[in-house]
C-alpha cells in the first residue's frame, strides 16, 4: 500500500484570504485544479474548493467583490505525507470532502483529490501478474 507521498503533486496553487473569488476561479481554471490552499503569512489557514465556489455562486455573490476568506473552509483537516492511501481515503470519506492538504509539519506539500487517492489504492505492483489484476482474465501465453 502506498502513501500520500507517492501521489501528492507538489505543483499546487496557493492563494491569499483577501483574493477575490473571480481571480481564484481564473487561476483554478488555468491550472485545471479543484482546490487551492489558502495561506496567510506563510501559514495554512484554509482550503477553497470547487464546492465552495458553487456555494458562492448559489449565494449570487459578485466574484469581483467576494473574498476567499468568506467561502473557504478554515483550519482544514490535513494528513502527513506518510499517511497510507487507505487511511487517507477513509479520512476523506468520513468527513465528506474530496480534497486533502498533505503536510510535513507546518509545510504544505500539496493537495490530493479523492480520485487520485482511490486510483493510487487500485494500482498493483509492476511485478504482479495481469491475471491477478483483472479477475477472469487468462494468463498471457509463454513465448516459445
Amino acid at each position: 500500500m502506498g502513501t500520500l507521498a507517492d501521489i501528492v503533486n507538489p505543483d499546487f496553487l496557493t492563494v491569499a484570504p483577501e483574493d477575490t473569488l473571480g481571480e481564484v476561479a481564473e487561476r483554478m481554471t488555468q491550472k485545471n485544479v479543484g482546490a487551492v490552499v489558502v495561506k496567510d503569512f506563510g501559514r495554512l489557514i484554509g482550503i477553497l474548493t470547487e464546492r465552495d465556489m458553487l456555494r458562492a455562486m448559489a449565494a449570487r455573490v459578485h466574484t469581483s467583490d467576494a473574498r476567499v476568506r468568506q467561502f473557504m473552509t478554515a483550519d482544514p483537516i490535513t494528513a502527513g505525507a506518510d499517511t497510507d492511501l487507505e487511511q487517507a481515503a477513509q479520512i476523506m470519506l468520513d468527513n465528506g470532502f474530496r480534497h486533502l492538504p498533505v503536510v510535513d509539519g507546518a509545510t504544505v506539500l500539496g493537495v490530493v483529490s479523492l480520485r487520485r487517492v482511490l486510483g493510487g489504492r487500485r494500482r498493483k505492483p509492476a511485478n504482479e501478474p495481469v491475471s491477478e489484476m483483472a479477475p477472469g482474465s487468462a494468463p498471457a501465453p509463454e513465448a516459445a
